[in-house]
């Protein structure tokens, strides 16, 4: 009988929400604090960082995560943060991953646009190298910050174009934060060829979804688990396969869900959804991607099968080209064959 989580620590993955100051490890943290002691309220003691990371609500999630934003002061602390998660997510045998970046949230604390981008561009390559890993980037919105960050963040990504720029997203909270506001900048990021992902349904109710998708031409939703409360919406979802991007822990520890429980990750499968398993801001929410497809095989009760299934799901769901595709779905058939029978 196959161990599951041997088996998931060995399944090859594909990550496609995870945000890029929100997967700084304990380590890196208190490293980060340490440099900026005295003007952070952020422990510089990887022990007292769980107690500073436990969250009341999404509000004070926020303000939490704004903290160790104010601790990336200059390109080198952006390339640390940067290989360091990407050496992160390929100890969990990620082969690709769309990382959420918030570039507004930087340039607008004094790093140049310029100087962030050839900080992530560089660590990229050097993580590729290194770790083996394929990172591409989606510049999001913080949609607390409103118009004047949406109309930065398309700057930033038309006027400096890195070359793993793939997608323009919306992060922040969503409980007064309308989403068809942002409909001009999506229009121009898409029109520049950029996929559009933004977060919705995660803390507010099915028609954030629907507004994603009719107002921003969503083609794929970050969280979007409200939907389950709408048959029509989970039918649509289901027909076009608009995947979302699923973190159960996340929606537990933001209080988006009140237990796992209660999480509607199986009525959406169950419903033919496109779901994928992702890890959202994992050491703050104490989880790992490896994690998440733990609670996963809980939540569905299902084996190395379906967790391969799921892992197909985030290849079928990403932005990667055909033949990259192709590859990991490869890798991971090869890899469930060795574990059946």
């Amino acid at each position: 009988m196959t161990d599951l989580p041997t088996f998931i620590a060995g399944l090859p993955k594909v990550e496609l929400h995870v945000h890029h100051v929100g997967s700084a490890s304990p380590r890196i943290v208190a490293e980060l604090a340490a440099r900026h002691e005295g003007r952070s309220p952020v422990p510089a003691d990887p022990a007292a960082l769980a107690d500073y990371f436990a969250f009341r609500d999404f509000a004070h999630f926020i303000e939490v995560y704004l903290s160790v934003v104010d601790l990336i002061r200059d390109q080198d602390d952006v390339w640390l943060l940067t290989h360091e998660v990407a050496r992160e997510l390929a100890r969990q045998q990620v082969r690709y991953a769309e990382l959420t970046v918030t570039p507004y949230s930087h340039v607008h604390r004094g790093i140049p646009a310029p100087a962030f981008c050839e900080a992530i561009e560089d660590a990229r390559k050097r993580a590729a190298a290194d770790f083996g890993i394929e990172l591409r980037w989606c510049f999001d919105i913080p949609g607390e910050a409103g118009l004047p960050a949406a109309e930065e963040t398309l700057r930033i990504s038309l006027a400096e174009k890195p070359d793993g720029l793939i997608s323009f997203g919306l992060g922040g909270p969503e409980i007064g934060v309308p989403r068809p506001q942002f409909k001009p900048y999506f229009d121009q990021a898409r029109a520049a060829g950029l996929r559009s992902v933004p977060h919705a349904g995660e803390t507010t109710g099915p028609q954030t979804v629907w507004d994603a998708l009719r107002e921003l031409g969503a083609e794929r939703i970050g969280h979007g688990i409200s939907a389950a409360q709408d048959p029509e919406l989970v039918g649509h979802l289901a027909e076009r396969q608009i995947a979302l991007e699923v973190c159960p822990t996340s929606n537990v520890r933001t209080r988006a869900v009140a237990s796992l429980d209660e999480h509607p990750l199986r009525r959406l499968v169950e419903a033919g959804v496109l779901v994928t398993v992702n890890s959202d801001d994992p050491p703050m929410f104490g989880t790992t991607l490896n994690d998440e497809y733990a609670v996963a095989a809980r939540l569905l009760d299902v084996g190395p099968e379906g967790l391969a299934a799921l892992a197909r799901n985030a290849v079928t769901a990403s932005f990667l080209a055909p033949a990259g595709k192709q590859r990991i779905d490869a890798e991971i058939d090869a890899y469930l064959a060795t574990h059946r029978g």
